[in-house]
């Protein structure tokens, strides 16, 4: 395992790769216009009811902040507008499915395990332990980003699903572009990965403001009731359900961070789960963060905004952890479980034993050794250990940071890591 430092964050030192792919994106002509996008969609798959217009509000409000937004590269723009155009055309086909199937809407999503936590707690590796057991059903990477499938598409030669190999040749590029991604955050085809994907389509979620600084959409989005959102998203995972072959699990394990300000809502429409909430120093958290967001700015940013991405995060990571603090009593002890990442790092199967009795599911010597197996095909470190510097690249204090955050360490297992 090689130890990544990244010195060049606040002024990339670029490949050439990525100086032709700036190059070329500085060539094309994007618009944000909402109705373009959505009638690009319609022409490319022959569909036009896009169902409840209440979306609308959402992607206009989006269009215009991105579309006005001078910072952005032409790659930036012609990417972030490739992504609407693909929630757009998610949309109508999800439409689409369920005016054809509409005994979908009775699937039943019976006792999902549900992980919430912020990113960089050990989510992912506890996500895909938990999905490499073979009774359960969880959600590759390819699989959300095109939940249903376009009508008259045909598998390719090789019999791969062309849903797949869009996202593998997408991840390719990324390689490509952001290399030392995959170190700090994979995104390959088979990845296991988070159902807000599924929010998409309805122009919802947190993740927006992953894409791009976007805090006209954080404000509307902490502003709207997001029950609406969570609904959607179960009906979409009922399509996926209703899709699959008979013979797969139908008991799904999810995680997302967004359902820290949310358990609420998450309660409500998975009222059968069992929830696991892990626990970090936010300042870890934060600076893992931010240094991945910054590294990836290179291609879709013309200036890295270092200052704004230290501010920005660690005010949203703060909102993120006080809802949880206000609402975790919500989720019933008898199905939920907190889980410290510095004890999860130490015995991941211990942690998963625990998770397993509050699930009332069988930790089976199959399903441990399905596990062992993929702790033994992905070790830590596979790609390179990022090297940290939150001091010297962003000009934090991490215990002046800290202390923002005494409200979470008093109420949950977390403890403190960066120095």
């Amino acid at each position: 395992m090689s130890d990544l430092r990244i010195a060049d964050l606040a002024n990339p030192v670029l490949t050439e790769v990525q100086k032709r792919a700036l190059e070329f994106g500085e060539t094309l002509e994007t618009s944000f216009d909402p109705e373009g996008i959505l009638a690009e969609a319609s022409d490319a798959l022959g569909l036009t009811d896009y169902g409840p217009n209440d979306f609308r509000e959402r992607l206009d409000l989006i269009c215009d902040e991105w579309g006005n937004d001078n910072g952005l590269t032409g790659m930036g723009r012609y990417g972030l507008r490739q992504r609407l155009l693909g929630y757009a055309k998610n949309r109508l086909l999800i439409q689409d499915i369920l005016k054809r199937h509409p005994e979908i809407h009775d699937i039943e999503i019976k006792e999902p395990i549900i992980v919430v936590g912020l990113p960089r707690t050990g989510t992912t590796h506890l996500l895909n332990l938990l999905a490499a057991d073979s009774r359960l059903r969880a959600m590759p990477l390819w699989e959300t980003y095109e939940p249903v499938p376009t009508p008259g598409e045909e598998m390719l030669p090789d019999g791969t699903d062309p849903r797949y190999q869009r996202c593998a040749d997408a991840w390719e590029m990324m390689q490509q572009t952001v290399p030392l991604l995959a170190a700090m955050h994979p995104m390959d085809p088979d990845h296991i990965h988070e159902e807000i994907e599924l929010m998409h389509p309805n122009f919802a979620s947190y993740d927006f403001e992953w894409f791009t600084h976007s805090p006209r959409y954080r404000d509307h989005y902490l502003q709207m009731g997001q029950l609406p959102h969570y609904e959607y998203m179960k009906t979409v995972i009922k399509i996926m359900q209703f899709q699959q072959p008979a013979h797969w699990p139908t008991r799904w394990v999810l995680k997302s961070p967004m359902h820290l300000e949310n358990l609420p809502e998450l309660k409500h429409v998975f009222p059968d789960a069992t929830f696991v909430v892990t626990h970090r120093d936010p300042v870890a958290v934060i600076q893992s963060t931010i240094t991945m967001l910054a590294y990836g700015q290179r291609m879709n940013r013309k200036r890295i905004l270092i200052g704004e991405l230290a501010e920005y995060w660690s005010d949203r990571i703060a909102h993120l952890l006080r809802r949880c603090a206000e609402t975790r009593q919500l989720l019933p002890e008898s199905k939920s479980i907190d889980v410290p990442f510095h004890e999860f790092m130490s015995d991941d199967m211990g942690i998963v034993e625990k998770i397993y009795t509050k699930a009332g599911l069988d930790l089976t010597d199959h399903a441990r050794a399905e596990m062992q197996q993929f702790i033994n095909d992905h070790p830590r470190g596979k790609h390179g250990k990022v090297v940290y510097a939150l001091k010297q690249d962003f000009g934090v204090d991490p215990d002046e940071l800290r202390q923002r955050f005494q409200f979470y360490f008093d109420a949950f297992p977390a403890m403190p890591e960066v120095k």
